[in-house]
Order: C-alpha cells, then structure tokens, then sequence
C-alpha cells in the first residue's frame, strides 16, 4: 500500500499508548462492545492491531487471533504485549489489510480505529469482507472527527501536528461504508468522547 502514513506509525509505536490516555477515553467501552460481538467465534482477524489494546480484549474469547498491523515497530509492541499477557492463542504478523489473502477465511474480522486513515476506504472493506466466511462479522469502530464540533477542532489540530488521517467520519458515513462493501449493519452506536467512536459491525450475509 503507498502510504505515507506508515513513516508516522513507525515512528510513534513507541508512544501510542501514551497518546491513548488522552484521546483513548470511549475505548472503556468500546473494548467491551468488541469483545461482544466476536465472543465464541473460532478464527478471527484483527488488522491494524497496533499493540495490542484491542486484542487484550478479544483474545479471551475467540478459539484462533491472528493480529496484525503494517508498522514494524507496532508488532514489536504488539508481540511484547502478548507475551507479556502469556496470550497463547494469538499469532501476530506484519500484514497490510491490502495484502489480505482471500484463500484465508475467518469467522471475524476487526478493524478498530483505522478506516479514517486507510488511502482507500472501500478497497480496504472489500478486502476485509473477502477474507470473511459467509455469515462472518466485521467490527470497525472508528474514531468519528466529524461528529460534533469539538471532534473538528480536535482532528484540526491534529492534522497540524502531522497526524495521516484521509477522511473525518460521522456515524452515519461509517455505516454507509460497510453497506458499500455489501455488509448487512448488525450494531451501531455512537461512544462519547473528545474525539467519539462510531461502533459499527457488519455481517456477511452472501458468499460472493
């Protein structure tokens, strides 16, 4: 993928978590949603894993994760972070969500907070609901920069300060990505904060 961005991940891994405690605040409950909708499926997917705060939470309740995010330095995080929660059921890789193969299937996909920074929007949710088996799950919550004026003035200083974001959400227009990419909405709810998280999940419901 031709992504400028990647040269800011890499560069910040080490920091991430730091920057959550800020912007982080609706992933209290976000973690909980997540967890919700892929409990008890066997073979799941996490993209644009990061270092793992999402897949701390998935983990306990998926048979199979495979996480994974297109920063080196962000797998390095993430392989620490697994290790050092002894999650024995977690593979990690360094994967761009357009490299997915579509001879792989999984029963679930997440994707959190990462739509808003992908070049392309409907490539990456096509290439995601590929790898999906019929009737699997999408779960992209996003960060909405659109939402609510103070999410706008947010996402502006942030894009002085160099942050690769391609496109501002509201909740609606992440709903409408999924539907795009041929996936029935199963949840979406919007999650308070400085900058809100739209939680959205998609179903695929026709093996194309």
């Amino acid at each position: 993928m031709a992504d400028d961005g990647k040269v800011f991940w890499e560069r910040t891994a080490a920091r991430y978590d730091l920057s959550m405690r800020i912007l982080g605040g609706p992933l209290g409950s976000m973690l909980p949603l997540v967890a919700e909708e892929v409990a008890g499926l066997e073979q799941v997917l996490e993209v644009a894993a990061g270092t793992g705060l999402v897949t701390r939470a998935v983990a306990p309740v998926v048979s199979e994760l495979l996480a994974t995010d297109y920063a080196e330095a962000m797998v390095a995080q993430l392989k620490q972070r697994v290790a050092e929660l002894g999650l024995e059921n977690v593979q990690t890789r360094t994967l761009d969500v357009y490299a997915l193969d579509a001879a792989e299937r999984f029963d679930g996909v997440v994707a959190a907070n990462v739509l808003h920074l992908v070049p392309d929007l409907d490539e990456a949710v096509a290439a995601m609901a590929r790898v999906l088996r019929p009737g699997g799950r999408l779960v992209v919550p996003t960060y909405c920069h659109a939402q609510t004026f103070s999410a706008r003035m947010t996402s502006a200083v942030m894009s002085l300060g160099g942050f690769p974001g391609r496109r501002r959400f509201t909740l609606d227009s992440l709903q409408e990505a999924l539907v795009r990419g041929g996936l029935e909405v199963r949840r979406s709810t919007l999650l308070p904060g400085l900058l809100p998280i739209g939680f959205v999940s998609g179903q695929r419901v026709v093996d194309t």
